[in-house]
């Protein structure tokens, strides 16, 4: 795209004072005297829950992974969301890794846990044991299958992020859950203190318009980064904060670069250009449902990550062939070392 550098610069500014962009340091101090939280900004990477040969949790897994990302400078870590495959793991296992990694995570990389459960009482519980572990926060998404109405959805967070004093996410991931969180309701959540970000999941750009609408600048907008919903680019340029990422397990300093809120034009090419050229790693990540595609990568590379839980199975045939051509391609054995 041919712009002439003063007309581009001139474009960007005007977008800046029209969304009026506050781009906000990692850590805040909350106005009702909160202490310091966690603001997910940059690139956050939804880790994979690595398992052993006899479907174990892999702890010395989990930790070569957190290296990785802390060496090729990913900004934060989510534990236990779709990738992590939260919904397959018992209750004794997300403790385990909570325990483990809240530990392991302090003083290196901010991390976050995913802690919703069927039920609200489960997500309290699973929300305080984090809080008393040392976790950074926590990472809330509709309770799957049951489909709740807004209002109770609205509850649901309410109640949960009530019960900590830690940073709260709010996860919207329609796909996997069936329910939206409307904007609307979003913005009744805006007033706890300790809800510091969205991330978006929804194919929707007019959702995502909500969010950045709704959340005023007092709340991190990230979304995912699914080719097939491309919200990467649309978001960044409606001054959003970064992506909580699938494709970073692999491309961890690609995704922080490409993940950096726009403050010049050079942020803007640079996050253009990153987009459409590893656009086909993020096409074979996200193969078949997550996190499939990228456990299957992550294994080709011989990084931990393990098979998916039954009833998801292993990448196969010629999608299996498909991931091998993208990592020779983009020579992602180089860029993998764990």
């Amino acid at each position: 795209m041919n712009i002439k550098d003063a007309e581009a610069q001139k474009q960007l500014k005007a977008l800046e004072s029209t969304l009026n962009l506050s781009l906000k340091s990692s850590h805040a101090e909350e106005a009702n005297g909160m202490e310091q939280l966690v603001r997910p900004s940059g690139s956050w990477v939804a880790l994979v829950t690595p398992f052993t040969e006899k479907d174990r949790i892999d702890i010395d897994g989990f930790k070569k992974l957190v290296d990785f990302h802390v060496a090729n400078g990913t900004d934060g870590l989510i534990f236990m969301g779709s990738t992590g495959e939260a919904t397959s793991l018992s209750m004794e296992e997300r403790k385990l890794i909570i325990q483990e990694m809240t530990k392991y995570c302090k003083g290196k990389i901010e991390a976050f846990f995913g802690t919703s459960c069927s039920t609200t009482k489960d997500t309290v519980e699973l929300s305080r044991f984090a809080e008393e572990c040392g976790a950074d926060g926590i990472q809330l998404v509709v309770p799957p299958y049951i489909v709740p109405p807004q209002e109770a959805i609205l509850e649901f967070i309410a109640t949960v992020a009530k019960s900590v004093n830690i940073a709260v996410t709010i996860y919207n991931n329609p796909s996997r859950v069936v329910a939206n969180i409307d904007p609307s309701t979003m913005a009744k959540l805006l007033d706890i203190g300790n809800i510091v970000a969205i991330k978006e999941a929804s194919p929707s750009l007019t959702q995502l318009m909500g969010d950045i609408e709704v959340s005023a600048g007092r709340l991190n907008v990230l979304c995912c980064d699914s080719p097939k919903f491309g919200l990467i680019l649309p978001l960044m340029a409606m001054g959003g904060h970064g992506t909580a990422n699938v494709t970073g397990n692999v491309l961890p300093k690609e995704f922080a670069l490409m993940s950096k809120p726009w403050e010049s034009w050079e942020d803007a090419v640079r996050c253009r250009e990153l987009f459409f050229k590893y656009k086909p790693v993020m096409e074979a990540a996200y193969l078949l449902v997550n996190p499939v595609g990228i456990k299957a990568m992550m294994k080709l590379l011989g990084m931990p990550a393990g098979d998916p839980r039954p009833p998801l199975q292993p990448l196969k045939g010629n999608l299996l062939d498909k991931v091998r051509e993208i990592i020779d391609k983009f020579r992602l054995r180089e860029k993998c070392v764990v």
